[in-house]
């Protein structure tokens, strides 16, 4: 007994000593398990929900750590864009995020005034019962970011000096954001984008951002804003063209009408942010107050270029004039 208890008594602190040496390695060494990650081929794996019965063995280190349903859930939480830079990474990601689960959730949310059954006419109709495709193909505003349309004009200025027919070049901006339920929030001003894209929300007074509604057909977006504050009441009604400069883009709006007219006060009581309604089958030169006639703005009518909340602060839409010109050409 006197020798087992002596081995016990000495061993102990030989184990405390490894233990220390451990600690002090782990923290002199830091892993680093990505390096297992070169020189490594991948091989084609099955996706995910895969009925084939061959085992498959991933050589990546994040798919055998990473199980295959977390993984799905990861994708579930992302937006159809990220989803799209994700589907970039590998194969096993690319043929994961095929799945309709993803692409079916992101279109009936962009589409929801359609309603459900609606959709599913059009997917099984236009677009081969294909979540994807639809999303790709079908065209849609845009809710991740602003619409933004610059324009210019000339301005006579003060003579003064030896400028006796001084000009002057005006650069205003109009904004848009849509929201999948059909509101709109619009904002005509000088702001540069990166200080607008901050209260271009709800919780803005109606003196920084008017409120509207719009309503989607095809590729034609048709909206209604009202102008609060006012003691005429005017009413502002833009017809616009979507189109993108690649497939599934939808990046850029085309003005095709700008219009204000006069409403009377009994239009707008009950109606103060939903004028669509309202002004639902008016004629261009149509007017309900004769003090607020009509007017078809042909200027100020340059295209809507898209800009993701992301990139508002360092966007090309914020450089000098002469530097952005051809953003709204593309």
């Amino acid at each position: 007994m006197g020798s087992e208890s002596a081995d016990s008594i000495w061993s102990i602190p030989a184990e405390i000593d490894a233990v220390s040496r451990l600690r002090t390695a782990r923290f002199f060494f830091t892993q680093r398990p990505w390096l297992d990650l070169y020189g490594v081929r991948l091989k084609p794996v099955a996706p995910f929900g895969s009925v084939s019965s061959k085992p498959v063995v991933d050589p990546a280190l994040i798919h055998r750590s990473l199980p295959d349903e977390l993984l799905f859930e990861v994708f579930a939480r992302m937006n159809p864009y990220t989803l799209g830079r994700a589907a970039c990474v590998c194969r096993k990601w690319r043929y994961t995020i095929r799945n309709p689960v993803f692409w079916r959730s992101a279109c009936l949310k962009a589409w929801q005034l359609s309603g459900a059954i609606a959709n599913y006419k059009i997917l099984e109709s236009k677009y081969d019962c294909s979540w994807r495709k639809m999303w790709l193909s079908r065209p849609r505003v845009r809710t991740d970011g602003l619409y933004v349309s610059r324009n210019t004009y000339i301005r006579a200025g003060v003579a003064e000096w030896k400028v006796t027919n001084p000009v002057h070049l005006v650069c205003y901006f109009r904004y848009m954001r849509f929201f999948p339920n059909g509101k709109l929030l619009y904002k005509n001003s000088s702001q540069k984008l990166k200080d607008v894209a901050r209260f271009m929300n709800f919780r803005a007074t109606k003196d920084l951002v008017y409120r509207g509604h719009y309503t989607l057909s095809d590729d034609q977006v048709e909206a209604a804003i009202l102008y609060p504050g006012l003691r005429r009441p005017t009413v502002l009604r833009i017809r616009l063209r979507l189109r993108g400069t690649t497939t599934g883009a939808n990046n850029r709006m085309d003005l095709l009408s700008l219009v204000t007219s006069g409403v009377n006060d009994s239009e707008v009581v009950g109606h103060e942010e939903n004028m669509l309604g309202v002004v639902e089958g008016w004629q261009d030169d149509e007017t309900h107050n004769p003090d607020v006639p009509a007017v078809s703005h042909r200027r100020g009518l340059s295209p809507f270029v898209f800009v993701p909340f992301e990139e508002a602060r360092y966007s090309l839409m914020v450089l000098p004039i002469d530097e952005m010109l051809y953003m709204v050409e593309c």
